[in-house]
């Protein structure tokens, strides 16, 4: 199964990058993308998976009702993108599954940094989709951790799929910057290797960033984004469904596959 997932955020990147920004221009900018992002997604009728932080999603009530009604599944970003506490893994279970009406079943920690999984367990949540198994310099160094699906401490840890041997990580840096026929490449041989495929976007990636006064991002970053990210994100689902991949939310593909236990 294709496992498509979305960070839906406030888009608080820019301070990563010494810049300022309200709150309303982050959640416009991150409201525009999420609704690009379910535009691409009904036409292609393909389901999946929206991690939502609370904040967000407080802040845009209607934007979490359209997700719903397409038939997408909401998991839980945490409470807020730039600040973490061990309350707000509940916390924010409990303000998605009071907006959407549906159970929470899982969780990404905001820029898949590490988190307590006995926690992740105690707060309700089935699974953890907060590992990229691979190594990013001045990010994380995860080349220890299994590349597929485990079972740890009561909790299904789904790692971001790398592909085989090397590592090389599928995330949406290397979709921006790799040319799409080598992405392509990549995620097909992952997925014959693993038999799925877990991979994660943004909404802000689907507006314009390309402004580096506003923004302050490197090109490696504003690379294909906007319009173009749009076209990329087209081709590829079109690309899967050509090979008739199977589309489906993490939950879907959880319940019906086997976890192996952590060694």
């Amino acid at each position: 199964m294709i496992l498509l997932s979305f960070d839906i955020e406030e888009f608080d990147m820019p301070f990563e990058y010494a810049r300022t920004i309200s709150f309303d221009d982050q959640m416009a900018i991150s409201i525009r993308g999420t609704q690009e992002i379910l535009r691409i997604l009904k036409k292609h009728e393909v389901k999946a998976t929206f991690f939502c932080t609370a904040t967000f999603a407080l802040a845009a009530p209607q934007v979490i009702n359209s997700i719903v009604e397409a038939g997408h599944e909401v998991a839980s970003h945490g409470y807020y993108h730039s600040a973490f506490e061990v309350s707000h893994l509940a916390q924010s279970k409990q303000v998605l599954e009071q907006l959407t009406g549906q159970p929470v079943n899982g969780f990404r920690m905001a820029r898949m940094m590490p988190v307590d999984e006995e926690e992740i367990c105690k707060a309700g949540y089935v699974y953890n989709s907060s590992i990229n198994p691979t190594y990013l310099p001045g990010r994380y160094n995860n080349l220890k951790k299994p590349r597929t699906s485990f079972f740890e401490k009561g909790v299904v840890q789904l790692p971001a799929s790398v592909s085989p041997r090397l590592r090389i990580p599928l995330f949406w840096l290397a979709f921006h910057n790799f040319p799409l026929w080598l992405y392509r490449m990549l995620c097909n041989k992952t997925y014959r290797h693993d038999g799925y495929l877990n991979i994660y976007f943004h909404p802000w990636e689907f507006t314009d960033l390309k402004d580096k006064t506003r923004f302050g991002f490197p090109g490696y970053v504003s690379k294909n984004s906007g319009r173009q990210m749009s076209e990329r994100m087209d081709q590829l689902i079109t690309g899967f469904k050509q090979q008739e991949r199977e589309f489906a939310t993490i939950a879907k593909f959880l319940a019906h596959k086997q976890i192996p236990e952590a060694v």
